[in-house]
């Protein structure tokens, strides 16, 4: 039998460690959820998009893009181009892949974007048209698509239909069962954020497409519903958890009443996007004024009563107010990266700006060291580990 020295014996113990053991212990436990900073990465779910589909898209979203660039109100326009702030072609803006969630929490990640579509009859994204149109070409060897659970009632995940479908965990409920399971092995662990996106996308550019169903305040119920289902109510954070007594959630997080991170520990914030804006977000509030009820932080603007967390992805035009609105209670998620533009070129002017800036979830899509464009771009948490004390509220 080999002998092993003592320094490779605890070399060897060192690297069996689990993630855990690195869950940031030297955050003081009073610190508030929302005085704490995590990376997170973006369309965490996603899997790369068949190249040879890409090659058929690119020129039609081109010109879809630039028409409805010319036709929206300046107002919508303006906050197209503050969260889309660079000319790139759709195969350049989706060359970022990541492992599946488990693997992604393990190495630090602690808030993960899940795109969630409704398919209340099930079936409806079994056989996505881009698909059809490359076996129509004589296309055989397409990159494998997952189709479990794609044919029962339920949310599915994906980011754009017929084109950018692939998913490590194509159903919801898929996607919340590797988190519990994850969650489960590691009890204490640093406070999970899970940016939930309610999306709504028909991209009509095949034949037949898949046409999407949109949300309704009923829908929204059933996702409540199927995110307790899993997840369990003793693992969320809740607005309800938040508000307490006060009269709104908006006063509640003004007034410091986020959770401590003692409190948090082990726990799952859900902080939901709603794709089509305002009207959507409407029916999540219908018969629940201030969230009184729900699962989910919404995304919303400044002194809403149901204002708790924000979203600013452009942390080069928004520093100012993203630590203006920290500083006054907020949870803000804004990006390191835009879709891949910064890693094409390697920058990292815009990363260092939205940890500067004291969001609380910064956003990548660059955890790994190697992208497809040959750069040494990549995105870590400053000083490492899983969290930080936030950079702007300071210490504690």
């Amino acid at each position: 039998m080999p002998r092993f020295s003592a320094r490779l014996c605890a070399a060897l113990l060192a690297t069996a460690t689990p993630v855990m053991a690195q869950e940031s212990p030297a955050l003081s436990p009073d610190l508030k959820l929302n005085e704490i900073q995590v990376l997170g990465t973006h369309n965490s779910y996603a899997m790369p998009v068949d190249k040879r589909l890409l090659a058929i898209v690119d020129p039609i979203l081109g010109r879809m893009m630039s028409d409805i660039g010319t036709r929206m109100p300046a107002s919508m326009a303006a906050l197209f181009k503050e969260e889309h702030p660079n000319d790139v072609k759709m195969s350049e803006g989706l060359s970022y892949e990541h492992p599946d969630l488990k693997t992604q929490l393990d190495e630090g990640m602690r808030s993960l974007e899940i795109d969630v579509n409704p398919d209340p009859k099930g079936g409806n994204f079994l056989d996505p048209a881009g698909y059809r149109v490359l076996r129509e070409k004589g296309v055989t060897d397409l990159l494998p698509f997952d189709k479990t659970g794609l044919d029962a009632p339920g949310y599915k995940v994906l980011h754009m239909p017929d084109i950018d479908f692939r998913s490590h965990c194509p159903t919801f409920k898929l996607c919340l069962t590797q988190v519990r399971e994850w969650s489960d092995a590691h009890p204490g662990h640093i406070p999970l954020f899970l940016v939930v996106e309610a999306k709504v996308s028909d991209i009509p550019i095949f034949p037949n497409p898949t046409h999407t169903v949109p949300f309704t305040p009923a829908l929204f119920d059933d996702l409540d519903q199927e995110i307790v289902s899993v997840l369990g109510r003793e693992r969320l954070i809740t607005p309800d958890d938040v508000r307490g007594a006060h009269a709104t959630l908006n006063e509640a997080i003004r007034a410091g009443a986020w959770p401590t991170l003692k409190s948090a520990r082990g726990k799952i914030v859900i902080l939901m996007i709603t794709a089509t804006g305002e009207a959507a977000t409407r029916g999540y509030l219908e018969g629940h004024p201030s969230l009184k009820g729900r699962m989910a932080f919404v995304r919303a603007e400044p002194g809403q009563d149901h204002a708790a967390f924000l979203m600013f992805d452009n942390a080069l035009v928004r520093a100012d107010d993203i630590k203006t609105y920290v500083r006054q209670g907020y949870i803000v998620r804004t990006r390191s990266d835009i879709e891949t533009y910064e890693a094409k070129i390697n920058d990292m002017t815009r990363a260092n700006a939205a940890f500067a800036s004291g969001a609380q979830v910064v956003s990548t899509d660059f955890e790994h060291p190697g992208n497809a464009y040959g750069t040494p771009y990549v995105v870590k948490l400053p000083g490492g580990g899983v969290a930080r004390r936030n950079p702007v509220l300071g210490a504690r």
